[in-house]
């Protein structure tokens, strides 16, 4: 703990994203069904989905399943636990953060009002 902030919440904790990262972390993504994990993971939360779930809601087969699981986790973009006989796999948005992040970095010679949305 620094400064009252536990480390695994503190990001200046971790150095900023190298490229070899980054593109490791895109590489990972740039498949339908990975990407597809990825975004139902992200949009489920910390608390994260079952392996069995992630399959159904899929419709892949479990080998495929295990295949792009475990490319997204080299990539560092999920982790995973094992909750009773269950393996439960969530974002990791330190790491989704810090690709946006990459990603973002330089955005409009870093005058970011204009990489802002555009409401309406």
């Amino acid at each position: 703990m620094q400064g009252g902030t536990p480390a695994a919440v503190d990001n200046r904790l971790k150095p900023a994203m190298q490229t070899t990262e980054a593109v490791q972390a895109l590489g990972a993504l740039a498949h339908e069904h990975r990407l597809a994990i990825y975004r139902m993971l992200v949009e489920q939360g910390p608390e994260g989905l079952a392996a069995g779930v992630i399959a159904e809601r899929l419709g892949c087969l479990p080998s495929s399943l295990t295949f792009h699981l475990q490319h997204l986790q080299r990539a560092g973009l999920i982790a995973h636990h094992r909750m009773g006989r269950q393996m439960i796999y969530a974002a990791d948005f330190t790491q989704m953060n810090a690709l946006v992040g990459f990603l973002t970095e330089n955005c409009c010679g870093r005058g970011t009002a204009a990489c802002l949305p555009n409401p309406g």
